[in-house]
């Protein structure tokens, strides 16, 4: 039985959220957006750029143009490594970047309030390594946008073509997102961490391809492996927001539970209150954008108070 989800509109227009997309069952079963002009709009994902780098980072591993998650990172900038003074920094892998595990000093989410000074350097990638070692890799999750902006320089240089290109090729091509953009540092490469701009018809995409195991309109596009480990809750840092996996934040249905396939839902976030949110016990995946930069998390606030913990999730129960 179909849910009358006008109480959801309500609480959306008190809001800056500018578009609220709900798909159940693979069928659109809400849209909200704040104007006309909210539906054919460009948005800047922010840090669900980072959640796409994942997916990238693991179709380039599909197609062996990396080796593994293991593989070091000096491996791809031996003369900025050979300048480093501290020993660990020859252990960081691809697994340390793209769970944030590097061991960096890094305070963005601290001193830097949200805005990493990496951006006015001119090699982000130099700037980002060249960062005191606080934490021995693999020990401590720490918010590191640096991370996915290495993360992007390495795919670049192990495909050959830009980020953007590798991504049209394997997966905007094969999700039909036709509409995007992605802005670049000033050594060229795409910026792995907030570069990506798009529709929400089109983020929800994304999130329906990692709802169904990496499949879309029935073509592989990435590989369940990948999909199922970069989900899978790793260390928490920000209780506020959930575990780290992949690039892919992870958080419970139910608090007072453990996580379990029953009761994990996980989620791409942007400043702002960008979202992707997937619950698969529900076959449930939400889009959101909004200009709510005083607060990213409240969208997320609303969603739980008004869907996840309610019967209301259940839109077809």
């Amino acid at each position: 039985m179909y849910l009358d989800l006008s109480f959801l509109t309500k609480e959306l227009q008190k809001e800056k959220i500018n578009s609220f997309l709900i798909l159940q069952n693979g069928k659109n079963v809400f849209s909200y957006y704040k104007n006309k002009k909210q539906s054919n709009k460009l948005h800047k994902m922010n840090s669900c750029t980072k959640s796409v780098m994942s997916l990238l980072i693991g179709i380039a591993l599909d197609k062996n143009f990396l080796q593994s998650i293991q593989t070091p990172v000096h491996q791809f900038f031996p003369k900025i490594f050979a300048s480093q003074t501290d020993g660990r920094k020859m252990e960081l892998t691809l697994y340390h970047l793209i769970t944030m595990t590097d061991g960096l000093d890094f305070p963005e989410f601290g001193e830097w309030e949200s805005f990493a000074p990496m951006v006015f350097h001119h090699d982000i990638v130099q700037f980002v390594i060249d960062r005191p070692m606080i934490h021995t890799p693999g020990s401590h999750m720490n918010y590191n946008s640096g991370c996915s902006h290495i993360l992007s320089a390495i795919l670049q240089q192990a495909t050959g073509v830009k980020t953007e290109d590798f991504a049209r090729e394997h997966l905007f091509n094969p999700l039909e997102i036709k509409e995007y953009r992605w802005y670049q540092d000033r050594m060229k490469i795409n910026k792995g961490a907030d570069g990506l701009v798009l529709k929400a018809e089109d983020m929800i995409k994304l999130g329906q391809l990692m709802l169904q195991n990496g499949i879309y309109n029935g073509e592989r596009v990435v590989s369940e492996n990948w999909i199922r480990s970069s989900t899978a809750p790793n260390l928490v840092t920000y209780e506020n927001i959930g575990h780290y996996g992949m690039h892919w934040w992870v958080n419970r249905l139910n608090k007072t539970r453990h996580f379990s396939k029953e009761n994990n839902y996980y989620f791409a976030l942007g400043f702002g209150g960008q979202y992707i949110i997937v619950v698969p016990t529900r076959n449930m995946v939400i889009a959101v954008t909004s200009d709510i930069y005083a607060d990213s998390l409240r969208p997320m606030r609303i969603i739980r108070e008004n869907l996840l913990n309610h019967r209301q999730l259940g839109l077809y129960d």
